[in-house]
């Protein structure tokens, strides 16, 4: 499972260094800033693709004496720094588009330029959903981050394949900083939209409703003999889970029958959310409380 995300993660280098040259040689036949603009987000993707090999190598190393519990957040630390690059880079962006608002140029063969931006587009388009659909099966946070980041630039490579084509059709020089702005814009909702999903990762936020009550009914199945569960708490770190919950068991059961109810309802859960650390904390019944709590079949 590592070896496929550092793999992935290794071509998203190739393939952001590849659109790079075609977008860049689409500015320099065109002479657009709204094609330089777009060239300059895709240096932004080199960066962050090889920000992403690294968080995902980091995020494979075992746990060790200083990281009990694994190095997976590097891989949110990664997002976060890339979404605080994008909302940089759309602020750079923005501020070329305002200078070329009030000093505008000529656009030179903006056909030519648009074929080969829609070039770029399209491979960008093929690996955006290649790293979404990686990204999920292999529980990345990074991986999908990158994705998000990269289909992002390509719905505005395809908004300005559009407008720069029309550029001499409505013979408005403006409209070309004014599709600057529009990139600027987007690229600065995919960097915050980035910074929040990983923040959540960061401070543990807990996974997805579904995912809390695909655990709950496992133990409510597999916790015969015990009398309740309660105190549940989850969260995920890349691939692996986190779940820690109290199960109260009655006074006279043996230490032994106790442990055999663990095993049966951790093995089950493993099962369901595949890699997971599991905590259960063995209690006797006047630490039940009655209320709020998983009642077990």
């Amino acid at each position: 499972m590592t070896s496929t995300r550092i793999k992935v993660a290794r071509a998203s280098i190739a393939v952001s260094v590849l659109v790079l040259g075609v977008k860049y040689a689409a500015y320099v036949v065109s002479g657009s800033d709204a094609l330089l603009s777009d060239a300059i987000e895709t240096i932004l993707n080199v960066i962050a693709a090889t920000g992403t090999l690294w968080a995902i190598s980091i995020a494979a190393l075992p746990a060790d004496d200083n990281h009990p519990y694994g190095h997976g957040k590097a891989e949110y630390l990664s997002a976060v720094i890339e979404g605080v690059l994008v909302v940089l880079t759309a602020v750079g962006i923005l501020v070329i588009a305002i200078h070329d608002w009030w000093h505008p140029h000529p656009v030179h063969a903006p056909l030519r330029g648009v074929a080969l931006n829609a070039l770029g587009g399209l491979i960008n388009l093929a690996w955006a959903r290649t790293l979404i659909t990686v990204g999920r099966r292999q529980s990345s946070q990074a991986l999908q981050a990158a994705g998000d980041h990269v289909q992002s630039d390509v719905w505005a490579t395809f908004a300005l394949v559009i407008g720069v084509a029309l550029i001499p059709v409505l013979n408005w020089p403006q409209l070309d900083p004014l599709l600057s702005i529009f990139v600027a814009l987007n690229v600065l909702r995919a960097g915050f939209g980035m910074m929040h999903r990983s923040m959540s990762g960061l401070m543990d936020a807990a996974p997805a409703p579904e995912m809390v009550e695909a655990v709950r009914s496992i133990i409510s199945e597999h916790g015969d003999g015990a009398l309740e569960a309660h105190d549940l708490r989850m969260r995920k770190v890349g691939p692996l889970s986190f779940v820690e919950f109290h199960l109260v068991v009655p006074s006279e059961m043996t230490v032994s029958d106790a442990h055999d109810i663990c095993d049966r309802i951790e093995a089950a859960i493993r099962e369901k959310l595949g890699r997971t650390s599991i905590h259960i904390h063995v209690e006797p019944p006047d630490k039940a409380k009655h209320s709020g709590v998983l009642v077990l079949s």
